[in-house]
């Protein structure tokens, strides 16, 4: 085994980047772990953490030098992000990064009714002009995050009318992760839609969630215009206040309802479902 690290991973102090992060260490490949702040990286066998936000072109260039392939965890949201994207994927061309592994969301496109699914598409973009190698892993939602659209009420409340979405583990997702970068020249130039396997509406989420929560959930669909209303109160700026009301938008318009093999193909199981989720033990929920 080579002493110098050639596989990066960033977000490694995130749920889905630390997901990735634990299972490489665990096959006792080295990697790097680029962090906005090395001291809150997780300690992990053969892991060494470096800085590098990724907005700091200097920075992130010095963190990925040697480096053969990365794992890009989108940044955090923020008006800001595609610049931040840009930036990173730039250093990385300079530092000599022969393949990016990029995570965006399904249904990525300048068309997008989700907002953020826009910025996905122009980072995918920007990576393919770059002249990186690349492979895009476009996740539906998150399944481990179905409680948190709870209201404090017990309802689930969003214009998505009778859309469906098929939801994905943040675990699968790891897991597919780490199948392409382990062997990269294989997925060259891929896009996977990475979804769960099945597609719900979110009053059959809201059921499955009452089963496993042990209380009353329920699905109150609304309209777009009391979705805004219903959300002014956060305080939270126009483009997050788009894209929190898009996300069901995009449930409603079809976009999430496409079912893929990626994950099974990938990993070798079949994708896990939601309520396969919510019975595991110690499942982290948002």
């Amino acid at each position: 085994m080579n002493s110098a690290p050639t596989l990066a991973v960033t977000g490694a102090t995130g749920r889905l980047g630390g997901r990735v992060a634990r299972r490489i260490a665990a096959s006792g490949t080295p990697q790097t772990l680029v962090v906005r702040d090395p001291a809150r990286a997780p300690q992990l066998p053969g892991a060494r953490a470096v800085p590098g936000s990724f907005g700091d072109r200097e920075a992130v260039r010095e963190a990925l030098r040697g480096v053969d392939r990365v794992l890009m965890v989108s940044a955090s949201e923020s008006a800001d992000r595609v610049r931040e994207h840009r930036v990173f994927v730039d250093a990385a061309v300079e530092a000599g990064v022969a393949h990016l592994v990029y995570v965006s969301f399904q249904g990525a496109s300048p068309e997008a009714a989700f907002t953020l699914a826009r910025d996905h598409w122009a980072t995918e973009q920007h990576i393919r002009a770059s002249g990186l190698g690349f492979t895009f892993l476009r996740d539906n939602l998150y399944a481990d995050f179905m409680p948190g659209l709870v209201g404090e009420d017990g309802i689930i409340r969003g214009p998505a009318g009778r859309g469906r979405a098929a939801v994905v583990t943040q675990d699968d997702i790891a897991e597919a992760a780490v199948a392409v970068l382990s062997d990269a020249p294989r997925h060259l130039g891929a896009t996977y839609d990475l979804t769960g396997p099945e597609a719900l509406g979110l009053d059959e989420v809201a059921a499955l969630l009452s089963d496993h929560l042990g209380r009353e959930i329920a699905y109150r669909p609304e309209t777009v215009e009391e979705a805004y209303a219903s959300r002014r109160s956060f305080g939270a700026p126009d483009w997050q206040l788009d894209a929190w009301v898009s996300t069901y938008t995009a449930i409603a318009a079809g976009e999430l309802a496409a079912v893929s093999d990626a994950v099974p193909r990938l990993t070798g199981h079949p994708a896990t479902s939601l309520d396969q989720l919510l019975r595991l033990d110690g499942a982290e929920l948002a």
